[in-house]
C-alpha cells in the first residue's frame, strides 16, 4: 500500500472517530477494508449515513483526502436532523432484527408512519423466541436503523421517532 493510501486511510479512521461511527466496510478495486472500532454499541447508530460514505469513498479518486471532505460535507448538510431530538427505540434483548412478521410479508412500520404507544414495530428473535418489540412512545417513525435479518445487540437503536 502507498504512502497515499495510508493517508487516506488515517483520515477515514479520523473522520469514523469523529462522527462515533462503529462499524466501517469498504472494497475497492485492489483494497478491502473493515473497520469495527470496540465500545459502546450505541455509537452505531450514527447520523451518518454508512452507504453514503461508501459509495463516495467508491466514487472519489484513489488520491489524497478527497473522499473524507466528500464525506465530511456530507454530514455538514444534515445539521437539522442531527439538531432535531429523536427518541431512539433500542432492543431490550441480543437477536436477529426482523421488520416483518414473516419473509415477504410488509414491515411492521414504514419510515413516515404515526405509531402509537405499545405498536409492535418489528421483531427480535433469540433462541428460537420471537420478541415483539412495541414503541414506547407516539410519534412519527423517521428512521429505521436495525436492518432485517441482521443481528442487533442490546441497547442498540432500532427506530427513531420523532415523539408528538
Amino acid at each position: 500500500m502507498d504512502g497515499s493510501k495510508m493517508q487516506e486511510l488515517r483520515e477515514l479512521v479520523e473522520f469514523l472517530k469523529a462522527n462515533e461511527i462503529a462499524e466501517f466496510d469498504m472494497e475497492q478495486a485492489d483494497l478491502k477494508v473493515r473497520i469495527k472500532f470496540a465500545g459502546d454499541p450505541a455509537a452505531a447508530a450514527s447520523s451518518f449515513d454508512l452507504a453514503q460514505l461508501s459509495r463516495l469513498m467508491a466514487s472519489a479518486p484513489a488520491a489524497g483526502a478527497a473522499p473524507v471532505a466528500a464525506a465530511a460535507a456530507h454530514t455538514a448538510a444534515a445539521p437539522a436532523q442531527a439538531e432535531e431530538k429523536l427518541h431512539e427505540v433500542k432492543s431490550p434483548i441480543v437477536g436477529t432484527f426482523y421488520e416483518s412478521p414473516a419473509p415477504g410479508a410488509s414491515a411492521f412500520v414504514q419510515i413516515g408512519d404515526q405509531v402509537e404507544v405499545g405498536q409492535v414495530l418489528c421483531i427480535v428473535e433469540a433462541m428460537k423466541l420471537m420478541n415483539e418489540i412495541e414503541s414506547d412512545v407516539a410519534g412519527e417513525v423517521v428512521k429505521r436503523i436495525g436492518v432485517s435479518g441482521q443481528p442487533v445487540e442490546y441497547g442498540q437503536p432500532l427506530f427513531a421517532i420523532r415523539p408528538r
